[in-house]
C-alpha cells in the first residue's frame, strides 16, 4: 500500500473567483503544496533533494471538479503515489470538505525525475520507491491511459497574447504550473466577452459557466518576458436531453 498523506487548507477570500468559488488554479496550488509536504513526510524534503542534486518536474496534470468550494470551507487534500516508472511517477489527489467528507475534486499529476544540473531524466532509486510504498511495492502498476491529442485550432479560433510577468514565475525561474490555469481562465473570459457574453451579461441572465475538467500537458518551460499565445474556440453547448 502507498503512503497516504493528508493536509488541510482553509479557503481564503482572495483564493475565490468572482462567482465566490475557489479559483480553479488554486486546486493545483494546493496539490503542489500537498505533494511537497508528502515527500518530506516520506523522508525526501527540499534539503535532501538539493543534496542529491535532483528535482521533480510536472509534465501533465488532470483535475476533475465535482462540487464548488467556497470561502471559509476547510478542504482536506489527500495524496498518494500511484506508480513509479523508470524516471516518472504519478501522484493522485482527492479533495474533500473537512467534517463531512464530501468529495469535491479528484486529480493526478505525472512527474518526471531530473538531474537538477542538466534537467535530464534519471532513474528513480529503489530506496525512494520503497519510502513511498512502506508496505512494499506492488507486483505491477495499473496502465496509464494515453494522453488525449488536442485537435488543431479551427478557423476563427480566438487568440490571446500574454507576456510572462515576474509574478508568474516560481523558484525554478519558469511559469508556475498553476499559472497556466489562470491563463486559460482569462483567455476564456476574454473570448466570451468578445462574442458578447461577458461575465456581467451572464450575471444579468442568471447563469454562469464552470469548468468540469482541466487536462494540461507541459511541453517546455515558459520564461520571464516570453510572449505566449493562448488559443481557444467557442465551446459546443448541449441541451440536458443531449447530455443524457
Amino acid at each position: 500500500m502507498p503512503r497516504i498523506f493528508s493536509r488541510s487548507f482553509r479557503i481564503r477570500h482572495y483564493e475565490c473567483d468572482a462567482n465566490g468559488h475557489l479559483n480553479n488554479a488554486n486546486y493545483l496550488r494546493f496539490m503542489q503544496e500537498a505533494a511537497t509536504d508528502a515527500s518530506a513526510d516520506a523522508g525526501y524534503d527540499e534539503g535532501r533533494y538539493n543534496e542529491m542534486n535532483r528535482i521533480w518536474l510536472a509534465f501533465a496534470t488532470e483535475i476533475e471538479y465535482i462540487r464548488p468550494v467556497e470561502y471559509n470551507h476547510i478542504l482536506d487534500v489527500k495524496t498518494w503515489v500511484a506508480d513509479f516508472r523508470r524516471a516518472s511517477s504519478r501522484r493522485m489527489y482527492e479533495f474533500t470538505i473537512s467534517g463531512n467528507g464530501t468529495v469535491v475534486a479528484r486529480a493526478h499529476t505525472d512527474w518526471i525525475y531530473l538531474n537538477a544540473s542538466t534537467w535530464r531524466p534519471v532513474s528513480i532509486p529503489a530506496e525512494m520507491a520503497d519510502a513511498f510504498f512502506p508496505g512494499g511495492l506492488p507486483e505491477s502498476f495499473p496502465e496509464r491511459q494515453a494522453y488525449p491529442v488536442a485537435p488543431p485550432p479551427p478557423m476563427g479560433a480566438y487568440c490571446w497574447r500574454r507576456q510572462v510577468e515576474w509574478k508568474d514565475i516560481d523558484s525554478l525561474q519558469h511559469v508556475n504550473n498553476a499559472v497556466y490555469l489562470e491563463y486559460v481562465g482569462e483567455c476564456g473570459a476574454q473570448h466570451l466577452a468578445q462574442v458578447d457574453w461577458s461575465w456581467e451579461r451572464m450575471q444579468e441572465a442568471g447563469f454562469a459557466i464552470f469548468l468540469r475538467r482541466n487536462h494540461i500537458q507541459y511541453k517546455q518551460p515558459a520564461l520571464l518576458r516570453d510572449e505566449l499565445e493562448i488559443t481557444t474556440c467557442r465551446p459546443v453547448c448541449r441541451s440536458a436531453s443531449q447530455k443524457r
